[in-house]
């Protein structure tokens, strides 16, 4: 009986390992960057490439604590929340984002994930421990728009073949 405990614990901590193992795989080598190497100018400039498609009202990059990291509003666009609303949605996000990353070991990664509300669609990217989130006008196809963005934020973002 003892024994039977001590195989069951065995084969618990040797597949601990190897989850910690693969998560650290992950983080390192499928996203292409470690925590340390965020390359925020980068991903600043394929922002300032998202924003100047005419249907974006807002993108931005927000890291694992909700915070701005960088963004902006498109030309001429008026916002319909606050920056204290905004600050509470960034979190919000950040904590949902968080969330999801318990089902990719069993459905995948998610890509991008979307929502269609009345005056907006709202667009998030995740990849390692950042967000970029896009704002865009109601009326946009979201599949197309989701393809086009992943596009502009290159490969570390899609592993999809021919993008």
């Amino acid at each position: 009986m003892i024994l039977g405990y001590i195989g069951q614990i065995s084969f618990l901590i040797k597949n601990t390992v190897i989850r910690n193992s693969l998560v650290k795989y992950y983080k390192n080598n499928l996203t292409g960057m470690d925590e340390k190497e965020f390359p925020v100018e980068d991903v600043k400039n394929k922002i300032n490439d998202i924003l100047s498609e005419p249907e974006i009202r807002f993108c931005g990059l927000i890291d694992s604590s909700g915070q701005l990291v960088a963004g902006d509003f498109g030309n001429d666009v008026i916002p319909f929340e606050n920056d204290e609303r905004r600050r509470q949605m960034f979190q919000e996000l950040a904590y949902r984002v968080s969330n999801r990353k318990g089902f990719d070991a069993n459905l995948g990664r998610v890509k991008y994930s979307s929502s269609r509300r009345e005056k907006v669609v709202m667009m998030s990217f995740p990849i390692g421990t950042h967000i970029v989130l896009v704002i865009a006008e109601p009326n946009v196809n979201i599949d197309r728009l989701g393809w086009k963005i992943l596009n502009k934020l290159g490969r570390q973002w899609s592993e999809y073949d021919g993008i």
